[in-house]
């Protein structure tokens, strides 16, 4: 299922911190004195936050509020290791008044369905046999035999751990993310358009937010 967590940065860091379990092993333990049960907690998390306290951080029509040490605070309660957990970040501005009045023409559900429906059996195809049903379950050896990259997109990844200092957890989410995006595309191979596309859909990792994180 999917587990919604509205105003992320609201709850207290130690609860946001018993996620990382779940999300990298998709099952929780639960220990006791005298025994531990372990239960199926294969969900995907969707989470949404505001930038800062006052959530006008970046807005461009209202002034954000607070201090410093009142967003690094707040960007505190985010650990490094959880987020590197989260395959997308996306940063959402504020809607142009134009856009509300009236909407450009965008895809219906039933063609995004459709795309999305040839991408998972793309990703049944490719795995059958494999102990795993789609690329979010990829495995360190799966992406060796799953995402190889060209010389182009190599280069352009390397130069993105380089800049970003990414972690080697946010290395295997960009390749599960890249492939995903090729599959989407119905290519055979991971291009560097996708591996391009997948490291901007990593926005916390580019943006000030991740200096403010360390140095809370």
């Amino acid at each position: 299922g999917v587990l919604f967590l509205d105003e992320l940065l609201e709850f207290r860091r130690e609860v946001l911190e018993v996620l990382r379990q779940p999300l990298e092993d998709g099952v929780v333990t639960i220990s006791r004195a005298q025994f531990s049960l372990t239960y199926p907690a294969a969900f995907m998390l969707i989470a949404s936050m505001n930038p800062c306290p006052c959530g006008y951080r970046g807005d461009r029509l209202k002034p954000c509020v607070c201090t410093p040490h009142q967003i690094a605070r707040y960007w505190g309660k985010l650990s490094g290791p959880l987020l590197d957990r989260v395959d997308i970040h996306l940063e959402v501005p504020r809607l142009e008044e134009q856009m509300m009045i009236a909407p450009t023409p965008s895809e219906s559900s039933a063609q995004i369905r459709e795309r999305v429906e040839r991408a998972r059996t793309l990703q049944r195809e490719r795995f059958a046999g494999q102990d795993i049903l789609c690329n979010a379950h990829m495995q360190p050896r799966h992406l060796r035999t799953f995402c190889s990259l060209d010389a182009r997109s190599q280069q352009l990844l390397q130069q993105a751990l380089q800049r970003l200092h990414l972690s080697a957890r946010a290395y295997d989410r960009i390749l599960k993310v890249a492939r995903t995006i090729a599959d989407l595309d119905a290519a055979e191979g991971i291009q560097v358009q996708h591996v391009a596309e997948a490291i901007q859909l990593r926005v916390l990792d580019r943006s000030g937010s991740a200096s403010l994180r360390g140095a809370s």
